[in-house]
């Protein structure tokens, strides 16, 4: 009797996932223009209200330089606009236009988003044997000292 190819299911899961996070990402840049750390970014401003962009870092696990580049190409597409702080001036914050806050009404949920609330109504039992399991699949990778934000993004920036 043949074995079962386990190594080949958990391949094609894997390249699923891959796939899945792609197809989402193309999505998005067809439906709003933007790519997903940009909604990800425009998402923050809207939740977080006027804000630097050390705090929009922090908030979707990006680097300032990469927040600072994707704030640049979101002001020149005129969806957020710079505002220094009137109490102190040497702070500059980030807030929506009325063109980001359209364009953020029309753009399809994010990946993570449905991942998380699909996670979270599983049992604690089940939630910790997927994060072992994919913990145990990073190290077969040699993928577990690869820096990597909780969101899925295929590309870092789009123009």
């Amino acid at each position: 009797m043949t074995e079962p190819c386990y190594w080949n299911d958990v391949l094609v899961s894997l390249r699923q996932i891959i796939r899945a996070t792609d197809l989402h990402s193309k999505r998005m840049l067809k439906v709003c223009g933007l790519s997903i750390p940009q909604v990800m970014v425009l998402r923050a401003i809207e939740s977080l209200g006027d804000v630097t962009v050390r705090r929009v870092a922090q908030h979707v696990s990006l680097s300032q330089a990469t927040v600072t580049t994707i704030l640049n190409r979101l002001e020149d597409r005129q969806l957020i606009a710079r505002v220094r702080c009137s109490g102190d001036k040497r702070i500059v914050n980030a807030r929506l236009t009325d063109e980001g806050r359209k364009v953020l009404a029309e753009a399809p949920p994010l990946l993570h988003e449905k991942f998380i609330n699909r996670f979270e109504s599983l049992q604690d039992w089940e939630k910790t044997q997927l994060l072992s399991a994919l913990q145990r699949v990073a190290t077969m990778m040699d993928a577990e000292t690869i820096d990597a934000a909780p969101v899925l993004a295929i590309e870092a920036i789009a123009p």
